[in-house]
Order: structure tokens, then C-alpha cells, then sequence
């Protein structure tokens, strides 16, 4: 029997199954790997109240729990961290982390639900910078999260986002990806890694229309599952960027107010 590469996933819940944990196992499931998951979080969005959002998080004491029964069968091959919640979720996955000498760590520093504007806990990002970084293989924040990781405010540019990455990766994780995605002007999707000696911007044509909704925690999980089996931190976070490209692509109208990215994409039309 061939080995079992393990992968898990520390994040809250999307209902709508375009985000978060759903999105993080079905990417894990498209790369090969066996995924767990711990969750931290509940997300509703009302359809009655222009798709506002509602956060519920779990409390510390069940996700270190959930987290001492993923942890039972050994350390996983990757893993990544995405919506925690409270800066005393994120003191249970760095605790996790040390504990369990997990390594292929990718820190996904979800501050935001899509189509909000303001950071849900201030605390939980604040730990998040100072408690998860230094463990951090790739750290993978949207324009808004780098730009409250490095302190430098709104990015606007592919400049500011190179400035914004070096500035995260001196915190201490060993690479970054600012992703710019959709929102920077022109006709391309820019994102920027960083590995702490060499800048390389990643730009693909712009989608229209974009269904993307759970691009990026797709992204991140694409990075940690390319880690998991076996890639280079660059070719992982190449073959992420492709994937999720494609699941863009390839995804869908949900509702009048958000379109899913579709994870099956990048291997349904190889």
C-alpha cells in the first residue's frame, strides 16, 4: 500500500461550500492527500440582509481537542491554518505546531470575511503576527492582511506589495505570497512571493466573470497539499497559483451575491 499523505486544516466553517474548511478538504482531496481538519469557527451569511456575515467561534478548549485527536495518529505531512477566530485559538494551534514539531506550516492570516472591510478580532491578528509567523513555511496574505502584518496600510501597488512581503518575511516567516488577485488595476491577477532573497510576481490574465469566492483559502491549501507531497516551497506555491486559476475558472454563480470557486477545475481540464 502506497503511503498516506496526511494534511490538515485548522479553520472555520463556510456553509456555502466555497471557503474555509470545505474548501480546504475538497483541495486537499484533488491533490492526493488525506485531509483532517480542526475547526474553529462557524460563518453564516444571511441572504435576507445583503449576504451579511455572522462569525460563532468555537471555544479553545474543543479545537485543542479536536487537535489532540488529529494529532494521535502522528504529524501531519503539511498543514495550514486558516480563520481562527480569537487570539486564544491561535495560542492553541502554535501550541499544536511546537508540540507536534509540525513542519510544511502555511499560515493562511484570514482576518476578513469576503465583501467585509474591517478585522473581525485585532487581537486574534495581532497574535497571528507575533505567535504564527515565526512558524510559518509560507505565510499567504490578501492585500488588506499584509498590509495590517507589515503595518504599511492599503497596497495599491505591485511595488508596495514587494515592500509589504519583505516586511512579513522579516517577522519571521521563512516565505511570503501577498496576493493581489483581482484587486490591483489592469488585466492581469497579480500576486508577489518572496522567499527572502528573490521577489517573483505571479500575473495571469484577469476572469470574466470571477467567480472567486474561497480563492484564497484555496490557494493556501493548494500550497500546503503541494508540500505535502513532496514539492519545493516554489514549485508548491507555482502549482497552487495554477490551481486555483483554474478552479476561477472554472467556478460558478451561486446566488446574486457570491460565486464560488470550483476545485475540481485544474484536474477536469487538464
Amino acid at each position: 500500500m502506497n503511503k498516506v499523505i496526511k494534511t490538515l486544516t485548522i479553520a472555520g466553517s463556510d456553509s456555502s461550500g466555497g471557503a474555509g474548511i470545505q474548501a480546504d478538504l475538497k483541495t486537499f482531496q484533488e491533490y492526493g492527500t488525506y485531509g483532517f481538519s480542526a475547526l474553529t469557527t462557524i460563518v453564516t451569511m444571511d441572504p435576507e440582509d445583503n449576504w451579511h456575515h455572522r462569525v460563532y467561534p468555537m471555544s479553545p478548549e474543543l479545537v485543542a481537542e479536536q487537535l489532540k485527536t488529529i494529532y494521535a495518529g502522528g504529524p501531519m505531512d503539511a498543514m495550514k491554518t486558516g480563520m481562527l477566530g480569537s487570539a486564544e485559538i491561535v495560542k492553541v494551534a502554535e501550541e499544536a505546531i511546537r508540540r507536534n514539531g509540525q513542519a510544511n506550516v502555511v499560515i493562511d492570516p484570514v482576518m476578513v470575511c469576503k465583501g467585509e472591510d474591517e478585522v473581525l478580532n485585532p487581537e486574534s491578528a495581532d497574535a497571528i503576527r507575533d505567535l504564527l509567523l515565526p512558524l510559518a513555511e509560507v505565510v499567504t496574505p490578501n492585500l488588506f492582511e499584509a498590509g495590517v502584518l507589515s503595518g504599511l496600510g492599503r497596497l495599491t501597488t505591485v511595488e508596495a506589495m514587494k515592500e509589504a512581503a519583505a516586511a512579513i518575511q522579516a517577522k519571521g516567516a521563512k516565505t511570503v505570497v501577498v496576493k493581489g488577485g483581482k484587486a490591483l488595476g489592469g488585466d492581469e491577477a497579480i500576486d508577489v512571493f518572496y522567499d527572502g532573497s528573490e521577489f517573483t510576481v505571479l500575473a495571469t490574465g484577469k476572469i470574466e466573470p470571477a467567480y472567486n469566492h474561497g480563492a484564497g483559502c484555496t490557494f493556501a491549501a493548494a500550497v500546503a497539499a503541494g508540500l505535502a507531497t513532496g514539492l519545493a516551497t516554489r514549485e508548491a506555491v507555482l502549482k497552487a497559483k495554477d490551481f486555483v486559476t483554474a478552479a476561477i475558472a472554472s467556478g460558478y454563480a451561486f446566488n446574486e451575491y457570491v460565486g464560488p470557486v470550483f476545485h475540481g477545475g485544474y484536474r477536469l481540464n487538464r
